[in-house]
């Protein structure tokens, strides 16, 4: 839970006449999870008198032991409710005597990955529930499902819409994640060159993960796809601590140990310092991993990966309604071989390593009249490089990769964030306004290099088909510098219709000087019991320029040289400039410009029904259309600068998304539930956008950008999971992935598309993953809790039925594998040992 502000009592701003009998109401807020509360501070419990627009809702802010008081309150009745975010919204009716305390417990219920607002058995103000629902996994859900690495990237593929290609970029509601954005506490926590999700935040650190597909919110900004949001959980008022995966798993070859598989210990702890007012935590994350990939012979057959991950943080109780917190994100990660696979061995391969801090620094104070004030900087800092594996002509033959791998960057890059919000206290007319205004500065530079040298595309026989050389053209480097304000209103009409509107302008130094976004939300609950919501909403996102796409032209020039099957050149070689092309009338030559003046742009609209169908069961439909303009694609054009070329950077790209969803979430008993979704999907667009072309490695062959299925279209998916409690203790959490097998095109043996460009798919995917385990408590002497320490043991299990995922192909037509598939993703066992209290 991210704490909003902290405090200790609260009082109503605007009371009635003076009586002689005040009431109280107190109590202790506190957040369900696996059977245990622990007590919340920072979270703000509203409540509102029954006196009508003349009496405004008053907030207070919890305290480090989760408590909350309101004085001095006439007899009345009143509703007491609280919205934070990661959890289920509360509200409950009280009726207050004169002279009277009533105490009331709150314990918040962790929200599931099905949606962050559900349709409730207990009938809740619409006021509660937003237009623009999104899909939350939480702390629990993080521990307990089988995620591959244990990374808060494994588990965004549960999420209906978000999807992992075969290179390991997720792509959210059909666009690339470097189009989204990742928010830790609120502030951007990318790659400041490239916008991917490079940056990782450790699980054990992580409050609520969401994911947001329809961010209507006008505070939300910056991208042009879905928005993923990281709440890390804040510092603890008690002494806590955390011992997980510290086993280490060993490989075996013919009967003999032959080195180290998998050590990934993770380690957390923290406390007060001084007393209750300054708490501090720490996570840890020790992460060494050799990954085998099926097709290529052992040894010689595996990705390494060494690196850890430290996110510390600490937070101040400087008075009952003021709060500061500071936390640093230490990251550094080297990984050797990172894009073998079955048709690249490990010397065509490239490593790829990164090194980082982001640290951060929060000033939130809450007014007694419900005012809430934040100001925040962010800075990080991003370095990484890439290599091949030597100096040797990079190969492409039919069969696969061979030589060395060709490109070698190094990027040194920083970013700077301030962003401060102010939301009013809560408004009455014609209904309750909740108003927000903000603005978001970020300025990102990053200064480099790249190198390539040369590609040799062979035929089948060996001879020499085509041949790509490169033209340093001096250092890379990039600035730029956006600013955004915004204002958003959260209007509730009544305790049925609930609107959302506000409105974000865009200033970028690279890009487009002025934009303006208007959004709307509005969600509506008719009846009674408020078993049925209806939502729909609608709104322009802008993305900025990334520095990738503003440093283009200082790319090392390409020499495209064409041979005969006797090893004689075919006309003369062609040179393609790198240059940024804009729009407008006139030859192309003409419309060079040193600089992008526009960035993508996109157009989001949805409608969704969500119904109570039982009292533990909750049945979603909804129909998400998307449209972006303006993407950024690179093509290769002949002659146009006389006999040379241009490899332009157009901002002419296209994408369209249209998506269905049915998703049924349902709990057959008390502590158990299942997740069941559909969902249909259609992804067009053009097909060499910037993303496709250099991330994460560049393309060693670019083709003429044509507009088609794009890579992560899967027209049919089926994800499903659960938990279920077992005899004798046992929890069992299986994940089921059931989807339509990924585009891919064949190709002729220069590389150009042989038919539909990704016209081919591979079979169908399915992924069985189970995770089983088991808690025992310790009761430890001379402790303080002895019953809070346990160890938790079990196992987990990916592609439990070692099912033919293939992760590659031979699209090659002069390969004697034509139409083959390869890379078998083989099945993944594990053992799970932790302990903590």
């Amino acid at each position: 839970v991210s704490a909003s502000a902290s405090g200790a009592r609260g009082q109503a701003a605007q009371e009635k006449p003076p009586q002689t009998a005040m009431g109280t109401i107190r109590g202790v807020v506190t957040a369900l999870q696996q059977e245990v509360q622990s007590p919340l501070e920072g979270v703000q419990v509203e409540l509102k008198g029954g006196g009508g627009d003349s009496q405004p809702a008053v907030a207070t802010i919890t305290d480090s032991e989760g408590r909350f008081e309101f004085t001095k309150l006439p007899q009345d009745s009143y509703t007491l409710r609280v919205n934070q975010h990661g959890f289920k919204p509360f509200a409950r009716s009280i009726l207050l005597g004169a002279n009277e305390t009533s105490v009331l417990d709150i314990a918040l219920t962790l929200d599931t990955v099905v949606e962050e607002v559900e349709v409730k058995e207990q009938t809740t103000p619409v006021s509660s529930e937003s237009p623009s629902p999104a899909s939350t996994v939480n702390n629990a859900q993080l521990e307990t499902l089988p995620l591959a690495q244990q990374k808060f990237r494994d588990a965004l593929p549960l999420v209906p819409g978000v999807i992992r290609g075969l290179d390991g970029k997720l792509s959210v509601r059909g666009t690339s994640e470097n189009q989204g954005m990742l928010e830790v506490d609120s502030a951007k926590t990318v790659d400041p060159v490239t916008g991917s999700f490079s940056i990782p935040v450790p699980i054990d650190a992580i409050q609520t993960v969401t994911v947001d597909k329809t961010p209507f919110s006008a505070e939300n900004g910056g991208f042009s796809g879905g928005l993923t949001r990281i709440e890390t959980i804040p510092p603890p008022s008690d002494w806590f601590y955390k011992i997980r995966d510290f086993n280490i798993s060993l490989r075996g070859k013919n009967d003999h140990l032959v080195g180290v598989s998998q050590a990934t210990p993770r380690v957390s702890f923290g406390g007060p310092i001084g007393g209750r007012k300054l708490n501090f935590s720490e996570v840890f994350e020790y992460d060494v991993r050799r990954d085998p990939v099926r097709g290529l012979v052992w040894p010689h057959n595996e990705i390494k990966t060494q690196g850890f991950n430290s996110f510390t943080r600490i937070q101040a109780i400087l008075s009952p309604q003021h709060l500061l917190s500071a936390d640093i994100n230490v990251f550094p990660m080297r990984t050797q071989f990172a894009d073998i696979s079955a048709l690249v061995p490990q010397t065509a391969s490239s490593d790829y390593n990164q090194k980082g801090v982001s640290a951060g620094i929060s000033d939130l104070h809450s007014f007694n009249s419900g005012a809430l004030l934040k100001i925040a900087f962010r800075y990080t800092r991003f370095d990484s490089n890439a290599h091949g594996q030597g100096s040797a002509d990079m190969l492409i033959n039919p069969e696969g990769w061979g030589g060395n791998f060709f490109d070698s960057w190094a990027r040194a890059a920083s970013q700077f964030e301030a962003y401060p919000t102010f939301q009013l206290a809560p408004k009455k007319w014609l209904g309750r306004h909740e108003l927000k205004i903000g603005a978001d500065v970020t300025h990102r530079s990053y200064s480099g290099n790249s190198l390539s040298h040369p590609v040799q595309l062979l035929r089948q026989e060996g001879t020499l088909a085509e041949e790509i050389s490169f033209t340093s053209n001096g250092p890379l480097s990039a600035s730029a510098t956006d600013v955004e304000e915004f204002i958003q209103d959260q209007w509730t009409c009544n305790e049925h219709l609930a609107i959302a509107l506000g409105g974000r302008l865009t200033s970028e130094t690279v890009g487009r000087t002025a934009a303006f976004a208007p959004r709307v939300g509005v969600a509506y609950s008719p009846g009674k019991n408020q078993k049925t919501i209806f939502r729909a909403g609608a709104g322009l996102f802008y993305d900025h320029v990334s520095l990738l796409e503003a440093s283009f032209a200082h790319n090392p020039a390409r020499t495209v040289s064409v041979f005969d099957g006797t090893g004689n050149p075919i006309g003369t070689p062609i040179l393609y400039y790198n240059a940024y092309v804009g729009n407008g009338a006139g030859s192309l030559s003409s419309r060079v410009q040193s600089a992008p003046s526009t960035s993508p742009r996109s157009f989001v609209g949805n409608i969704e029904v969500d119904r109570q169908l039982w009292s533990t069961a909750t049945l979603r439909v909804s129909w998400l259309y998307s449209q972006t303009r303006n993407l950024f694609i690179v093509n290769p054009v002949p002659d146009v600068f006389g006999s040379d070329g241009l490899l332009g950077l157009f901002n002419t790209g296209t994408a369209n998304y249209h998506e269905f969803e049915a998703t049924l979430h349902f709990r057959p008993v008390p502590h158990s539930e299942l997740n069941i979704s559909y969902i249909w999907s259609r992804t067009r667009g053009d097909l060499n956008t910037v993303s496709n072309i250099f991330l994460p490695f560049e393309q060693p062959v670019i083709r003429p950008n044509v507009s088609g299925i794009l890579p992560s279209d899967i027209p049919n998916r089926v994800v499903s999971w659960g938990t279920f409690r077992l005899p004798w203790s046992l929890t069992v959490n299986p994940v089921v992935d059931v989807h339509t097998g990924f585009p891919y095109s064949n190709v002729d043996v220069q590389q150009n598309y042989a038919g539909l460009p990704n016209g081919q798919r591979f079979p169908t995917f399915f992924s069985l993953d189970a995770q089983v385990y088991r808690d025992f408590r310790l009761h430890l002497p001379l402790t303080k809790h002895e019953s809070r320490h346990k160890v938790r043991v079990g196992l987990y299990s990916i592609n439990l039925t070692n099912h033919g995922n293939f992760h590659d192909v031979y699209n090659n037509e002069a390969s004697p594998f034509f139409g083959k598939f390869t890379g078998f993703q083989r099945r993944v066992d594990g053992f799970i040992l932790s302990f903590g209290n």
